[in-house]
């Protein structure tokens, strides 16, 4: 972690511990707001084959969203999806690969990422934008999802009719919402009562507790062809939030476990690129 980032970590820290003494409300409010924010901004300059898209964009609740499209027309339409604090132009290396394949490939910035608008995601915010794409552009048959953005195909497509004709290749997916909410209050060092209050923040917003937020949930309203991706050594969505769907054997799942690759090499990797291709 770089200094600037853990003196970031450290203001944030005492200065929501300071606000819980007098507000554990409050202090939650400020956190929840954090867990939305995505502060850093791909780095990665814009791939030559973006120059080649079609430029389209989608509104969605007020944000103006991007969206890629190339080889209109094809046989089959697949949707890539990033993550958290990412873009689609990470993930250039698959469009040319699947426009080969003579797929039409869609790709969208979620609000607050890329050349998309917006200040803050969250995932029904995230589900709406794939349900405005998919609305569209559909339909769509296809889909290659990592971190963030497979935990929101798995619930987007929990509410669409499908049959196994769909295919999602998941790629390092956030499988579990608590986990990621453990992981903040862990950084924040916040306590109990705050999370008790952050809790409430989601269900007053979403309707639902944090644990409806989880792909083993969301599988069990899925009758898609799932490839899975995940690495040994994941230490932003744990393998181990991931053991428990493993042991199901689930018949419509294949998974396809790597060993040092992280959460975010793992995509970049040419043998995962060449198996989420051969999937699509």
């Amino acid at each position: 972690m770089k200094l600037a980032q853990k003196l970031a970590i450290n203001y944030l820290r005492a200065k929501l511990n300071f606000t819980s003494v007098f507000s554990n409300r409050k202090a939650a409010e400020q956190a929840f707001e954090i867990f939305c924010t995505p502060f850093r901004k791909s780095k990665k300059k814009v791939p030559p084959v973006f120059d080649k898209a079609d430029r389209n964009y989608v509104q969605v609740e007020g944000n103006r969203v991007a969206v890629y499209r190339w080889n209109k027309g094809g046989t089959r339409k697949v949707m890539i999806l990033h993550g958290f604090e990412s873009s689609s132009w990470n993930f250039d290396r698959y469009i040319v690969p699947l426009m080969k394949k003579g797929y039409e490939v869609i790709a969208a910035d979620a609000p607050a990422h890329g050349a998309s608008e917006g200040s803050q995601i969250n995932l029904p915010l995230y589900v709406k934008t794939i349900a405005a794409v998919y609305k569209e552009f559909g339909p769509i048959e296809s889909f290659m999802a990592h971190s963030f953005g497979g935990l929101a195909i798995t619930h987007f497509m929990e509410a669409v009719t499908h049959d196994n004709n769909v295919r999602i290749a998941l790629i390092a997916p956030a499988t579990e919402t608590v986990t990621a909410i453990d992981s903040l209050f862990k950084m924040l060092q916040l306590d109990g009562k705050v999370r008790e209050e952050f809790e409430k923040i989601i269900v007053e917003r979403g309707g639902v507790s944090a644990s409806h937020y989880s792909i083993a949930r969301a599988l069990k309203h899925l009758h898609a062809s799932i490839l899975w991706i995940h690495d040994e050594d994941d230490d932003v969505t744990p393998l181990d939030d991931v053991k428990p769907i493993i042991k199901k054997s689930l018949p419509n799942i294949e998974f396809m476990i790597t060993k040092e690759l992280g959460h975010r090499k793992i995509y970049r990797e040419n043998k995962v690129v060449k198996r989420v291709i051969e999937f699509l």
